[in-house]
């Protein structure tokens, strides 16, 4: 069975999806990534005494607003209202697990929403960190979950 890909037009041009006519829906989405610091950025972190500030707030604040600014980063990402989103960031051995929970009530997913949040938390991370950390290193940046809930 041939797939066909949603945002290429029969012509082979980038066009936007139409969801003109698709109901409103719940939607949920769960992504998680992992950047890697040396024990000097971990110490740095658990010390507080980074120059730039707080590491971790600063970065969970880039999550949570890189979700709302997906659609001027991706150009055939749909802008849609973000109704909750949420940052996790937890130090561990080697580095930081992020975790970021988008959800909508919308007619289009929050996949990439999800994903830029621990992409821009990440990035956030690595950009107050590199002045002591030159061996940083985001990884495993993956959607976890993705749910749909009809309305009633």
């Amino acid at each position: 069975m041939k797939q066909t890909l949603t945002h290429i037009d029969a012509e082979g041009n980038a066009k936007m999806v139409d969801i003109l006519s698709k109901p409103h829906s719940k939607r949920i989405a769960i992504a998680e990534g992992f950047i890697r610091l040396s024990p000097q950025s971990l110490d740095s972190i658990a010390q507080g005494n980074n120059k730039k500030g707080d590491v971790l707030s600063i970065a969970q604040l880039a999550g949570i607003g890189g979700s709302k600014r997906t659609a001027d980063l991706i150009p055939l990402c749909h802008p849609i209202p973000i109704d909750a989103v949420s940052v996790d960031l937890q130090v561990v051995d080697h580095g930081v697990q992020i975790q970021a929970i988008v959800g909508t009530v919308w007619k289009t997913g929050v996949e990439m929403e999800a994903l830029t949040a621990v992409s821009t938390a990440a990035l956030t991370i690595y950009d107050m960190l590199k002045a002591i950390d030159k061996e940083m290193v985001i990884e495993h940046i993956q959607l976890l979950e993705k749910s749909k809930t009809p309305m009633e």
